[in-house]
């Protein structure tokens, strides 16, 4: 901040340029969670009618932890999706930061995340904690709703910043994706 500047002014324009941006983001992560947790539920109770395995061990369940997680539980799999409260940015050396939409507008890049952990449901169950799990893939979203995903190669087509906001239909399909990667997995 320069010297002459107004502190005030200066503190006003963050106000409504940072913050008003950091707001509508958490906005629409907020939104695409509870669409991600519909989906999931909507998934089991179908898997549960369809499905009809032999070995009465083979469980499929979906639980809601908190309002900022829920978990699905795949036979062996224990999938957990978080909400991340806070709203961040990556440093420049990260590749999205070099796309030319993230450089047009300096609240272009920051992003509300939703973090898709995979553990053994096992290791939840008995508490294991030096058991491995991993993050499958992690939902970036930011102030006009665009987003891109890290993650696992079934992802990739979702690596880049989005051409316009997510839509629920790809929402679900990603849903669907993390699930399909649990069972295959191995």
């Amino acid at each position: 901040m320069n010297s002459e500047q107004d502190p005030i002014n200066c503190i006003k324009n963050l106000l409504e340029s940072k913050s008003t941006a950091k707001q509508a983001t958490y906005r629409f992560v907020v939104e695409a969670f509870s669409i991600f947790s519909n989906e999931a539920k909507r998934v089991v109770d179908e898997l549960i009618k369809r499905a009809h395995p032999d070995d009465k061990d083979v469980t499929v369940e979906f639980n809601i932890i908190n309002e900022h997680e829920f978990d699905v539980k795949l036979a062996g799999d224990m999938l957990i999706f978080v909400m991340h409260t806070n709203i961040v940015t990556f440093e420049d050396t990260h590749p999205i930061m070099k796309e030319e939409y993230i450089l047009q507008n300096e609240v272009n890049r920051y992003f509300g995340q939703i973090m898709i952990y995979n553990f053994m449901a096992d290791s939840l169950k008995f508490n294991r904690t030096n058991d491995p799990g991993y993050l499958l893939a992690r939902l970036m979203i930011n102030h006009d709703n665009r987003f891109f995903i890290e993650g696992e190669k079934e992802l990739a087509e979702f690596n880049k910043i989005s051409e316009g906001p997510i839509t629920e239909d790809i929402l679900r399909r990603i849903v669907k994706i993390v699930l399909r990667m649990a069972i295959e997995n191995d």
